[in-house]
């Protein structure tokens, strides 16, 4: 199925890749997030004042942890031995909000993206869950694949499209 949906067969059922014929190679995938807060939860989340304790320490262990059960959540999703998860966070003041990037590798049959995308999506909704005493307003957005490398259809790195 040459550029259309992998995870539909020909008569439109929902099926898992068959990957048994792949040779197992170095992949790899980030993705990213953000969450817009207040000022004043900002600060509690910078200065570590939450009372329910280090709300990024948590979040970036839930990250790591959502990153490796993603096939539990994700119904067409393959169970994968990961090698590397990594959760990081980007304060920008500025904006009252936190940047989360999750980098996820493994030597396996099928990418990472997904555990990538899982595991960032869990930790802002980590801080959201750690902060909504003090902030219900709070926004998440722009979760999406940064870049991933490895396997057949080789490299990707997101590039916001302009206008030329």
């Amino acid at each position: 199925m040459d550029g259309g949906f992998t995870h539909v067969d020909e008569n439109g059922n929902a099926r898992m890749v068959d990957v048994g014929g792949k040779s197992p190679s170095p992949r790899g995938a980030v993705a990213s997030g953000l969450i817009s807060m207040s000022a004043a939860c900002f600060a509690m989340v910078a200065e570590g004042r939450s009372k329910k304790g280090d709300v990024l320490g948590v979040a970036q262990v839930a990250g790591i942890m959502a990153s490796k059960r993603a096939s539990e959540l994700i119904p067409l999703c393959h169970p994968l031995y990961l090698t590397k998860s990594a959760v990081e966070f980007t304060l920008r003041p500025e904006e009252c909000c936190v940047e989360v990037r999750c980098t996820v590798e493994c030597e396996g049959r099928t990418g990472v993206e997904m555990e990538a995308l899982t595991g960032a999506a869990a930790a802002l909704l980590t801080i959201y869950d750690m902060c909504k005493a003090v902030d219900r307003r709070m926004v998440i957005s722009g979760i999406h694949l940064l870049e991933k490398w490895g396997g057949k259809s080789g490299e990707f790195r997101f590039e916001v499209e302009t206008d030329d």
